[in-house]
């Protein structure tokens, strides 16, 4: 028997490896502990990927959509709008009965009586329309109101005052005078029509075309309207109250300015009317000054020249811009008179101050599918009123000797 069989067989591990076994415990624990570690990192990372993939997916959700996530004013228009745009194609009116919106134009959007009330989009669509035309909308004083008529009160005197001493006694003065005018609405309306057929198209914006048709119509009726309009169904214009030479104005008339012939301005010196007529204005409207007058006339006083020989007509230094005319803007209105005799072609005044128009925000709509086959009918309407609140602050130019 050898001496290694007699010490128990090449079996039993010697001192040696026996004093190194701990660190091969010790290295085979931090193999274990690195090969979780990469396991726990790939998880989290994982984990991470998933989460950007669903903000991404989110955001361009979102983008799709075309508003912003937190557009309250889009998540209240929405419904309107998809059901309001059923309705005028196909008179599906379901999904309007009941539905109410709020907002500063909106408060219902049922009229059982006289059709829907059109979505804000289109409503905006319409008003920004009329504003940006040249009609006396673009410089009267536009207020909103939701009952029949709108008043408005005027102190047109001053309060009386006087110098005083310390002992001499006190006398009374003057109260101001007050004046009421009161704007009843009217109704305005407009009935564009479009064939079954072209309704049907998808791809037809029958929005945009129903907020076209609706604005021309109230363009034209409006502008006739504050420019010459009797009071009777409609606004009153500037044209309406009577005329007295401005030396003998008084409160509820307008003052004109001669133009010092009988058919046209006069031969000589032709533009000192409209200089008089500057000047025929008071000076706390004077700052705010604006002429109206149609393209006829505006061509006429285009050519006028002052004394050496420039012309007193300039035009806007920026595109947009009105031209000028002594310094002051002018608006061309269609509306107003052509040059005549007895005519008054020319108003002249702070419009802000002298004339209001007050109307409603909302705009209904009724779908006719019947009294125009094939084509369906949409009946607009509005109301709108319009009247003159500070006589003082308009004055008019006469074709006239005196």
């Amino acid at each position: 028997m050898t001496e290694t069989t007699a010490r128990g067989g090449g079996d039993m591990p010697d001192a040696q490896d026996q004093r190194q076994n701990p660190w091969a415990e010790v290295k085979s624990a931090v193999a274990g502990f690195l090969n979780e570690f990469k396991l726990f990192q790939g998880e989290v990372k994982s984990a991470l990927q998933q989460q950007e993939e669903r903000l991404t997916m989110l955001n361009a959700k979102t983008m799709t959509h075309g508003r912003p996530a937190l557009s309250t004013r889009a998540e209240v228009e929405v419904p309107h709008v998809k059901a309001f745009d059923a309705y005028i194609r196909t008179g599906d009116d379901d999904a309007l009965r009941g539905l109410s919106l709020e907002g500063k134009a909106m408060s219902t959007a049922v009229a059982a009586d006289g059709g829907y009330l059109v979505d804000p989009r289109t409503s905006d669509t319409i008003r920004s329309m009329l504003v940006s035309t040249a009609s006396l909308r673009a410089l009267a004083n536009v207020v909103q109101v939701d009952g029949p008529s709108f008043d408005v009160l005027i102190d047109r005197t001053e309060v009386g005052s006087g110098w005083s001493t310390e002992t001499a006694s006190q006398t009374e003065t003057s109260t101001p005078a007050v004046e009421r005018i009161s704007i009843k609405l009217h109704e305005l309306s407009a009935m564009p029509k479009a064939s079954q057929r072209l309704l049907d198209d998808s791809a037809f914006d029958v929005e945009g075309w129903l907020a076209g048709k609706i604005a021309t119509r109230f363009i034209r009726a409006e502008s006739a309207a504050f420019i010459s309009g009797d009071g009777i169904d409609k606004p009153k214009g500037i044209l309406l109250p009577a005329k007295v030479a401005n030396d003998a104005w008084t409160w509820g008339s307008l003052g004109y300015v001669p133009t010092g012939a009988t058919a046209d301005f006069a031969t000589t010196n032709s533009a000192d009317c409209i200089i008089s007529l500057v000047y025929a204005l008071g000076a706390e409207y004077r700052a705010n000054g604006a002429f109206i007058m149609n393209s006829k006339t505006a061509g006429a006083v285009r050519k006028m020249k002052d004394a050496d020989g420039r012309f007193m007509w300039s035009d806007g230094l920026a595109a947009g811009e009105p031209a000028r005319l002594l310094g002051y803007p002018v608006l061309i209105c269609e509306d107003m008179p052509d040059i005549a005799a007895n005519a008054y072609p020319i108003a002249f005044g702070d419009f802000g101050a002298g004339y209001t128009i007050a109307e409603r925000p909302d705009l209904r709509v009724l779908r006719d599918p019947f009294s125009a086959k094939p084509h369906v009918l949409f009946y607009a309407s509005k109301r709108v009123g319009g009247d003159i609140t500070d006589y003082a602050a308009i004055k008019l130019l006469k074709i006239a000797v005196s």
